[in-house]
């Protein structure tokens, strides 16, 4: 599997997006987000996996703080996504908590293998499975897998045929101490998650339970 191409920032620039990622993480924000997003600024993560704040939504909930990565390998992008920490301090009924976490994750993978009928199911596996992996409890979670086949004519004619995979999904961190989610851990899953959409190895012993894909495509460009 390799990256979708063009990146998923909307921004107009890192360092704007980071300072829009700041504020809304400033002083006037409840000290349990504070604390969520101190965390993911100083998760560990492995080193394929190049991150960087961008802007977050603004109109989800109160307070949002926004991530986005890409793994890499040499100067290819083997897949990329979007990891966004949502905040209401008030609780949310649809979420039964006052955090929630939502994701964007895509890579581009033969067409052959857009059309195996399980491919759905093994995605949404994965993502449910590297939050099991962690010993990470959360509820509520929901989401799509979206595969589409792109095939060019004409003047495009001599380019392959591609298709994409897209995981879209949602869940709700359960609140430790104090009201705050472990969300390092949760991003050390999505990172997870994304190495695994990309075809890297695990980076270390894994849930058996979680079934892999071989990767079929090479690298691309970006």
């Amino acid at each position: 599997m390799a990256a979708a191409q063009g990146r998923l920032s909307d921004g107009a620039g890192g360092m704007d997006d980071a300072k829009e990622g700041d504020r809304n993480a400033g002083e006037a924000a409840p000290l349990p987000f504070r604390a969520a997003v101190d965390a993911l600024r100083s998760a560990r993560l492995r080193p394929q996996i190049e991150i960087e704040p961008t802007r977050a939504p603004q109109r989800l909930a109160p307070f949002a703080y926004a991530l986005e990565a890409a793994v890499v390998d040499g100067e290819e992008d083997l897949a990329d996504g979007r990891l966004v920490l949502l905040h209401d301090p008030a609780g949310h009924d649809a979420w039964q908590g006052s955090f929630r976490l939502v994701t964007l994750v895509r890579a581009e993978l033969e067409p052959e293998m857009a059309a195996d009928p399980l491919l759905p199911d093994v995605c949404w596996s994965w993502l449910t499975g590297a939050l099991q992996a962690r010993g990470l409890s959360y509820g509520e979670a929901s989401g799509t897998v979206t595969r589409a086949s792109s095939h060019y004519f004409g003047g495009m004619s001599e380019r392959p045929a591609a298709s994409q995979i897209e995981i879209r999904a949602s869940w709700t961190p359960r609140e430790g101490l104090g009201g705050v989610p472990d969300t390092a851990s949760h991003l050390a899953s999505w990172c997870d998650l994304l190495a695994q959409i990309a075809g890297l190895p695990p980076a270390g012993p894994g849930d058996a339970s979680i079934v892999t894909l071989p990767q079929r495509r090479g690298p691309q460009s970006r």
